[in-house]
């Protein structure tokens, strides 16, 4: 502690006029402010004088010519800290830690709130004088200390034959892999969607990107300066004019935008910008940086939130077998689904895409194969749920109406899709939608949407979101397409964020070499012990089971643990990882039974995982489930085993490339 102090000292020392300086409550972390001329910060790294991020400006444009940022003196500042725990259900540890010490700068009109945790900083705006008009833009350009590695989701042209322009990269569902390059070779001009990581390896040190708290405003994309090694903030522009189409005419394009990105009107704050700083990889999947900085609940009831795992039939294309009927969207398809979720302790069964006449963008149009109430009521009585899918824009024309006949029928909640945007608007709707169905007591799961910024506190029936390159992706993805070393990037990344419906529970599995896309029967990367891993990696509240109830009842090893595993936790240790390498990570249930799952890339790997987070003086029974002999091979391969474990033994969790590791620990 005395270098990191004598560090800090000297840096202080050679700070700029007009600089204040901030640090975290461990003194690892030094926020330099600096008002002469322009708004600038920078992150040091106390311990070793490793600058983090060099001096980047900061401020909003307005379009009146006003901006906040440009120099002006700082008419009062006020220090202040906290430590204190914030509850958290529906999450993956009961309660978080909110330990910061805090620096608010007040300017004329405006103010700056600065926050240093010991795991990161962040930093947001805030209007004080009531001003009302457009922000033209943010300022936001952060000039990295290094040559960073990006591990970065580049947006997606989905033009594919042409090259698309930079307002139309903004029609995107954010569902992308990550671009791994140096910052200087990645492409000048390259758009990334957040969280993003910046690797510094020489420091053995990296900053993650991204933002919190985004409500009533754009979301913000950074964009590769290569020649001043930083990124800029960009978001999207107001839409000007839009247009019904996209897929099954569900989603407004927007055709034109304004010159300013949001319309603002009175005081109010704006979205908070942090870096976390890891010196470890397994510090990325236990960051709580978002669900901090998100405002508070703003239900006056939880308790009739029910999370769980999902019947799902879209992946698996309806695709039963064994039974005396014709499967797809009918009645008697969905009572089998129903049947297999009440045999199995499953929560809730989704009638996705297809319930609805399709064309028509009208949810009270239900085919008539489909009777809701009788689906409704024959599920109730097997204590299962039904969630519908709904086209975007067939819930936004009529939301209110929507929610209140299917709330009223006894429906539980809304799968929203095809959103693909993240302007002001779009924003607006996802509050919107949640306040609603809040008030309805309705769950609502995300999908073709931006990335979670902390909705899923502000109202936890936002109970899921997509936003991720999912397992969905395997019904069309081609060959050579290496969704293995994916799996083992996204904990580290995309779960900073917050949940994912990621739709695991494949129990067909193909070695990365034996896969091919097959939308009617599809298939997973990787072993079958990788599939069960991940219900216990993957952040998911509401989870689904992607394959057919038929496969699952001919695997029923695999699917009784899988039943097995909650879905909300209330601890979480993350027992090994390396980003885009292998990830092992422990929750705990209500219950006091652990739950361990670990995966790995494209090699072959030995973990020796230490049980020393368990109870003292307590027994467990171990249910193990490991990649079998053959699963190099063929990947369904897994053995399952059984012992007694406590807090002074350790597992070791052998894979094979692409493989997975899985066990229940039960006190007795």
């Amino acid at each position: 502690m005395k270098n990191a102090l004598t560090a800090a000292f000297a840096l202080a020392l050679a700070l700029p006029m007009h600089a204040i300086s901030l640090s975290s409550p461990d003194g690892k972390l030094l926020l330099d402010v600096a008002t002469a001329d322009s708004l600038r910060i920078s992150l040091t790294d106390a311990t070793s004088g490793k600058e983090l991020l060099r001096p980047s400006t900061i401020g909003i444009a307005w379009n009146d010519g006003d901006y906040w940022g440009d120099g002006e003196k700082v008419k009062k500042s006020r220090r202040s800290k906290a430590n204190s725990t914030i509850a958290s259900p529906f999450y993956k540890k009961a309660e978080v830690q909110d330990n910061y010490n805090a620096l608010n700068l007040n300017f004329d009109g405006y103010s700056l709130e600065l926050r240093a945790y010991n795991d990161g900083i962040a930093y947001r705006f805030a209007g004080t004088g009531g001003k009302c008009g457009e922000v033209q833009s943010e300022t936001a350009a952060y000039r990295l200390g290094a040559d960073d590695t990006l591990y970065a989701p580049r947006v997606r042209n989905r033009k594919k034959r042409t090259k698309a322009s930079r307002h139309e990269l903004f029609w995107n569902d954010m569902q992308n892999q990550y671009t791994v390059s140096p910052l200087s070779a990645i492409g000048h001009g390259s758009l990334f969607f957040t969280p993003l990581l910046a690797a510094d390896s020489a420091a053995c040190v990296t900053v993650a990107f991204g933002e919190a708290d985004v409500e009533d405003y754009p979301g913000m994309y950074l964009a590769a300066d290569t020649a001043a090694l930083a990124l800029h903030g960009v978001s999207a522009p107001y839409p000007a004019a839009t247009v019904q189409g996209g897929h099954n005419d569900l989603e407004m394009l927007v055709t034109e935008r304004e010159n300013y990105i949001a319309r603002v009107a009175g005081d109010r704050t704006f979205p908070w910008r942090f870096f976390i700083v890891s010196r470890d990889d397994r510090e990325l999947p236990a960051s709580d940086m978002v669900y901090r900085l998100a405002a508070p609940c703003r239900l006056d009831s939880t308790r009739w939130i029910r999370p769980g795992k999902v019947a799902w039939e879209w992946w698996n294309n309806w695709g039963l077998y064994g039974v005396d009927f014709k499967a797809g969207v009918n009645n008697d398809t969905y009572k089998e689904y129903i049947d297999f979720a009440a045999d199995k302790g499953i929560e809730y069964v989704i009638l996705d895409e297809g319930w609805a006449t399709k064309g028509k963008c009208d949810l009270f149009d239900v085919v008539p194969e489909i009777d809701l109430p009788e689906l409704i009521s024959y599920a109730k009585e097997r204590g299962v749920g039904i969630i519908l899918w709904a086209g975007y824009l067939a819930f936004e024309k009529d939301m209110e109406a929507v929610v209140r006949r299917y709330a009223d029928m006894g429906v539980k909640g809304f799968k929203i899709d095809f959103l693909n945007r993240d302007d002001q608007p779009m924003i607006d709707f996802m509050y919107r939608t949640a306040e609603l169905c809040g008030r309805h007591k309705m769950l609502v799961d995300f999908h073709g949407c931006p990335k979670p910024t902390g909705l899923q506190r502000t109202y936890p029936n936002v109970i899921n979101y997509e936003a991720v390159f999912g397992l969905e992706q395997m019904k069309w993805t081609k060959p050579g397409v290496d969704q293995i070393t994916y799996d083992v990037t996204l904990p580290f990344i995309r779960s900073i964020a917050g949940p994912m419906d990621y739709t695991q529970g494949a129990m067909r599995n193909a070695p990365l070499n034996q896969y091919y896309p097959c939308r009617s029967n599809p298939m997973s990367q990787g072993t079958r012990c990788r599939q069960l891993a991940e219900f216990v990696i993957f952040d998911s509240p509401l989870s689904m089971l992607c394959d057919s109830p038929g496969n699952y009842m001919r695997e029923p090893e695999s699917t009784a643990f899988i039943a097995a595993i909650p879905t909300v936790f209330e601890r979480t240790e993350v027992l090994a990882g390396k980003v885009g390498d292998h990830i092992a990570m422990a929750r705990r249930g209500a219950d006091g039974t652990w739950y361990i799952g670990a995966m790995t890339g494209n090699e072959a790997l030995e973990l020796e995982l230490d049980l020393d987070f368990l109870d003292e003086g307590t027994v467990y029974d171990a249910v193990i489930m490991s990649d079998g002999i053959n699963a190099d091979s063929y990947a369904s391969d897994y053995r399952c085993s059984k012992g007694i474990v406590s807090n002074n033994d350790g597992l070791v969790a052998r894979m094979v490339a692409g493989g997975g590791f899985a066990a229940i620990l039960s006190p007795r």
